[in-house]
């Protein structure tokens, strides 16, 4: 008998779209492998949709909070049904940019300078010299990122608004220049480094990612040999601090414009990475050798409690 596999998807998040994406592409994947699948939209009632449907395996395509925080991974621990990516801790801390932050860069990793605070300090005048970046400490998909120029003289006036849905803490970090950089970890093995090219954006945002032509994967990234290989290092340096499981992908900017040695910056680890048609695992995957129904079928069989 086929392995039954829930895909939980949608949700109700920032990042729904993206998740329901992300469902979509893995559900169909995986009953071109083989599988019984059921896909679920997301509500508050999962725990009992899930007992209900008694599945073998989750597959976890969820996206920001409650998806990627920790917080279902815990229900399904509960549940004591196996699920894909990464468990409770990993899921918690790799959200939470900060902490990441400060796990990364205490074996080694190198981090740009950052504070953390409420949104409204950070509101009135610049907290650090421009140019920096503002970002809520919780979100996925460069939802709520916003880049403060050199020569603006005040931050970001969208931080005052009342419509504002990121969560009342950020993160003011210093703006990396350069190269849009990212390495995705299968298992305990860095795959390859791929290279984000935006196309129209003034950087990596929402459109680039998921618009199709928003942005190019260039896959090997064209690098000096020494810095692939410190992107690789560090991203299986980052998996393995925070407790990371099943797949994941570091982020880095990389500034080469006074040479090859250049500055190499992590900014952070994804533990639920977007698996849409424009996404970047499976592009990296794929220069790997691994199909996307490769890809979905060995994280189903990763899949466990206790991770």
């Amino acid at each position: 008998m086929a392995k039954h596999v829930a895909v939980l998807m949608g949700g109700f998040s920032s990042e729904r779209p993206v998740s329901l994406a992300s469902g979509a592409a893995c559900a169909d994947a995986l009953e071109g492998e083989g599988y019984a699948v059921t896909r679920v939209d997301v509500d508050r009632d999962i725990a009992s949709v899930l007992k209900d449907l008694g599945p073998d395996v989750v597959f976890n395509a969820l996206h920001g909070p409650f998806g990627e925080d920790g917080t279902i991974q815990g229900v399904l621990e509960f549940l004591e049904i196996p699920y894909t990516h990464s468990g409770v801790a990993a899921s918690a801390l790799a959200l939470d940019k900060g902490r990441a932050k400060i796990i990364a860069k205490s074996v080694g990793i190198a981090v740009a300078e950052a504070k953390i605070m409420p949104r409204l300090d950070a509101a009135p005048k610049h907290v650090m010299p421009p140019p920096y970046v503002v970002k809520p400490i919780g979100e996925g998909s460069s939802f709520g990122v916003l880049i403060v120029r050199e020569d603006q003289s005040t931050p970001p006036q969208q931080l005052f608004s009342t419509e504002w849905s990121f969560g009342d803490t950020v993160m003011v970090e210093r703006f990396v220049h350069g190269r849009d950089l990212t390495c995705a970890v299968m298992g305990d093995v860095a795959l390859g480094v791929c290279d984000i090219i935006s196309e129209g954006h003034a950087f990596y945002d929402y459109d680039a990612k998921y618009a199709p032509g928003g942005s190019r994967h260039v896959v090997p990234a064209d690098l000096p040999k020494d810095i692939y290989r410190q992107v690789q290092e560090w991203a299986l340096k980052a998996h393995r601090a925070v407790g990371c499981r099943g797949i994941s992908r570091s982020d880095f900017r990389y500034d080469d414009r006074f040479g090859k040695k250049g500055e190499l910056i992590w900014l952070e680890i994804n533990t639920q990475p977007g698996m849409t048609p424009t996404s970047l695992v499976p592009d990296i995957a794929a220069d790997a050798g691994h199909s996307f129904g490769d890809l979905v079928r060995w994280m189903v069989e990763d899949a466990s409690c206790r991770r």
